[in-house]
C-alpha cells in the first residue's frame, strides 16, 4: 500500500516541499489541491508530471512524476497569505486522510505543517495534529516523539500554555504516555529493552522538594509503578543535564515534561532533519518537524528534508509493525 502525505496549509511551504517527492521511490500519493500544486511547481519552475491517483492502481515511481489524490474545497492559493475559508479545506484533508488510513487504503499519514491560528480563526478547535489525530482515532492515548539522529525526545503534555502544565502532570498522565513510548521503542523502532530518561519538572528536578514538590508527589511515584512493571525508566533527572551528551548517555529516549523544555533541544540538535511521530495510534503517522513558513512559500528556499525523513521514517515504521505483526 501506498504511503499518503497531506500537504498542509495551502498558503505555507506544505506544497512546496510536497512537489519535492516527486520521483520518489517509495510508493505514495500527495493529497490536496491538484491545481495549487500545479500553480506552485509553475511557480518554482518545476517539471513534473502530475499524475491523478486511482485506487488500487499501482503507483510506479518514475522520474519527475507525483501521484495526487486531488481535494476540494480550497478558497485561495497565494503562497504566504494566510485566509480563514480555508480552514474547511484544510481540515477536510485530515479528516479524509486518517479515514483512508484507518480503512487500510494507505500504510501510513505523513503530514505537512498547519497553521494552528487560522483554522481557529475560521472556526475550528484546533490545537495540534496530534490531539486531533487521537480524537478522530476513537480517543486512543498518544503520544508526541521527535526523532533525529542525535535523540528521541517524546512530551508528558504537548500543546498547553505554561502556567497549566503543572496541573496537567499527573500520576495518571505519566503511566499513560510512558507506557505508550514504551510500546512505541518497542513496536516500531525495535528496541526489545528500551531506556527512557525522564526529566524533572522543576529546576535541579525540585531541589529535594525545596524547589517544586511536583517531582516527591507525582513524577516519583509514578516512575516507581513503572519500574515494578519491569520498565527502564530513569529520574526524574534535572533538565540542564540530562539534555547534554553525558546526561542522555544509556538512554535511548528522552521524557521531558512539557513541550519548550524538550523541543528546542532537540531542534537545536537536528532541525530541519527531524521527524514528528505520533505514537499509540491505530495508524501510523509523521510529520516534519517545522512549520508553514509563510515567508518562503513560493520561494524555492524551503528545505524539503525534513518532508523526506517523515517519509522515510514512514515507510521504515510500517515495516518494522508488519514485522512484529508476522512474528505474532
Amino acid at each position: 500500500m501506498p504511503l499518503l502525505v497531506s500537504t498542509g496549509e495551502p498558503a505555507g511551504i506544505g506544497p512546496d516541499v510536497c512537489l519535492s517527492l516527486a520521483g520518489h521511490p517509495a510508493p505514495l500519493v500527495v493529497l490536496g489541491d491538484k491545481q495549487l500544486l500545479i500553480k506552485r511547481s509553475q511557480q518554482l519552475g518545476y517539471k513534473i508530471n502530475f499524475r491523478d491517483y486511482v485506487p488500487g492502481a499501482p503507483i510506479r515511481p518514475e522520474a519527475g512524476q507525483l501521484t495526487v489524490l486531488s481535494a476540494p474545497g480550497l478558497k485561495s492559493d497565494t503562497a504566504g497569505v494566510l485566509n480563514p475559508n480555508n480552514a474547511p479545506y484544510v481540515m477536510g484533508l485530515l479528516a479524509d486522510a486518517i479515514q483512508r488510513c484507518l480503512e487500510g487504503e494507505f500504510s501510513a499519514l505523513v503530514t505537512a505543517p498547519v497553521h494552528k491560528a487560522v483554522l481557529n480563526e475560521g472556526g475550528f478547535v484546533f490545537t495540534g495534529h496530534t490531539e486531533f489525530l487521537a480524537e478522530k482515532c476513537g480517543g486512543c492515548d498518544v503520544v508526541m516523539l521527535l526523532a533525529c539522529e542525535a535523540m528521541k525526545m517524546a512530551l508528558v503534555t504537548t500543546h498547553l500554555a505554561l502556567r497549566d502544565v503543572a496541573d496537567a502532570i499527573t500520576v495518571a498522565r505519566i503511566h499513560a504516555v510512558v507506557r505508550v513510548l514504551y510500546q512505541g521503542l518497542k513496536h516500531d523502532f525495535g528496541l526489545a529493552s528500551p531506556r527512557i530518561g525522564v526529566a524533572g519538572l522543576n529546576p535541579h528536578a525540585g531541589e529535594s522538594g525545596h524547589l517544586g514538590r511536583e517531582e516527591l508527589d507525582i513524577i516519583c511515584p509514578a516512575l516507581d509503578r513503572l519500574r515494578a512493571e519491569g520498565m527502564d525508566v530513569r529520574g526524574p533527572l534535572p533538565a540542564d543535564t540530562l539534555f547534554t551528551e553525558q546526561g542522555m548517555q544509556g538512554c535511548d529516549a528522552l521524557l521531558a515534561m512539557y513541550h519548550d523544555q524538550g523541543l528546542p533541544v532537540l531542534k537545536y540538535a537536528g532541525f530541519g532533519e527531524a521527524v514528528n511521530i505520533t505514537l499509540g495510534l491505530p495508524i501510523v503517522r509523521t510529520s516534519v518537524d517545522h512549520g508553514t513558513a509563510l515567508d518562503l512559500a513560493g520561494t524555492g528556499r524551503a528545505n524539503a528534508r525534513s518532508l523526506i525523513a517523515a517519509v522515510h521514517a514512514a515507510a521504515n515504521i510500517v515495516k518494522q509493525r508488519e514485522h512484529i505483526d508476522v512474528r505474532a
